[in-house]
């Protein structure tokens, strides 16, 4: 019996799916002073809390991608969204700060079924020549999703002790998961739902790995997450301490310099889909590199302008590198998402952790030139290994820009 189109594309569940992966996973970034106070940590160790989840993610997404595959997206991505929301919860009993880090990795063995999943779903639920856009929702919900868990931490932390932060969090997880239940779409309702899957096999990894442009998106992701890590994690501990003495509220508002990106990022998939995916990532990690060094200045809203422009860099390079992948597989798309998030977070477990000699040394100028040279050296990767234009799962000689024509459309 053939398969039905869907009705629209869901384009709010996958928002929503975003925000689901997002809201805890760096929710710990403004507490990080006061847990360094608190537990009398250092700022590497405090740090493991955001660095915690990540290595987890980094080591699961492969697996759980390739499951993603089997099973069926819609059933991993919600399944995985309630027992992060369950993870959640179970974080608030903590008392000491290697119980909360302990949480913190059960937490990343439960996200990356759902970003694994998510953009391979938006490939199959949404047309060819729009999938940019759909990928630009998911970012989308993945930006408010990450704002809103770190004021929320912040504000609770504020004025209760840390663990009702975890409680929030929780709650509002749970709330996500119930909604997509009931309002995510089954993928294979799709007219196109793409390769069947096939059982996981050592050689098809191997395959992603000889696709040249799926390598260099590898390496690509590593950079971007390391600038986003790198920059919210330690950029806490400087405006923490004099001249700047923000607060454990005040570093939680901090993180409104996402919302600069939830605005840029809608439109960012027209803009890949135009122009190509080459260009949107050199601009993005090019516009990200000059918000970097504007946090140098020592004025509190030069600063705060500087994160914005870094944060929505990374968010349109991330749209970008996603919808990529999306462009240049055919088949297991759940698994090379998975493999690609190994090295993304990767880059962010480095981002979290290889600062902090730099921050010792050098404090935050030393914190911005490293920053600065793992951006330029992802610009490099984009600008010689990617295609100017995606139109396939292998190598493809350069094409002619075409308004009517995008960059997924075919």
């Amino acid at each position: 019996m053939p398969k039905e189109s869907l009705a629209r594309t869901p384009t709010v569940p996958v928002a929503l799916a975003g925000s689901a992966a997002f809201i805890n996973l760096y929710a710990t970034q403004p507490l990080l002073p006061l847990l360094a106070r608190t537990y009398h940590a250092s700022p590497l160790r405090a740090g493991l809390t955001v660095t915690a989840p990540t290595i987890v993610i980094a080591l699961c997404a492969p697996f759980i991608g390739g499951l993603a595959d089997r099973l069926g997206l819609r059933r991993v991505i919600v399944g995985s969204a309630s027992f992060l929301a369950a993870a959640t919860l179970l974080a608030a009993t903590s008392r000491t700060l290697d119980q909360l880090i302990a949480w913190r990795l059960v937490q990343g063995v439960m996200t990356p079924g759902i970003f694994a999943g998510v953009v391979a779903y938006v490939h199959k639920t949404w047309p060819a020549a729009r999938a940019g856009r759909g990928t630009a929702a998911y970012m989308t919900g993945t930006i408010l999703g990450g704002f809103t868990g770190r004021l929320v931490a912040g504000l609770v932390a504020s004025t209760m002790p840390w663990q009702w932060s975890m409680v929030a969090l929780g709650t509002m997880s749970t709330v996500v998961a119930l909604v997509l239940y009931f309002r995510l779409p089954d993928e294979r309702n799709a007219a196109d739902s793409g390769a069947p899957a096939h059982a996981f096999r050592a050689a098809q990894v191997t395959a992603l790995f000889r696709n040249r442009q799926l390598l260099a998106t590898f390496g690509i992701g590593t950079c971007i997450l390391f600038t986003q890590v790198g920059m919210l994690t330690y950029v806490t501990f400087y405006l923490a301490a004099p001249p700047f003495h923000l607060s454990t509220a005040a570093l939680g508002w901090l993180f409104l310099v996402y919302v600069m990106g939830a605005t840029v990022v809608p439109f960012c998939g027209a803009f890949i889909d135009h122009y190509g995916h080459r260009t949107g990532l050199a601009s993005a990690m090019g516009m990200g590199a000059c918000g970097v060094l504007l946090t140098l200045t020592p004025w509190l809203p030069a600063i705060l302008l500087g994160l914005a422009i870094t944060s929505t860099g990374v968010f349109v390079a991330q749209s970008t590198t996603s919808a990529y992948i999306g462009a240049v597989t055919k088949r297991d798309r759940g698994l090379a998402v998975g493999v690609y998030s190994t090295f993304y977070y990767i880059g962010g477990s480095l981002g979290g952790s290889l600062p902090a000699p730099f921050w010792t040394r050098g404090g935050w100028p030393a914190c911005v030139a490293l920053v600065v040279t793992v951006q330029l050296f992802g610009v490099v990767v984009a600008l010689t290994q990617w295609q100017r234009r995606a139109v396939g799962a292998g190598p493809e000689p350069e094409m002619k820009l075409a308004p009517e024509r995008s960059a997924l459309g075919r």
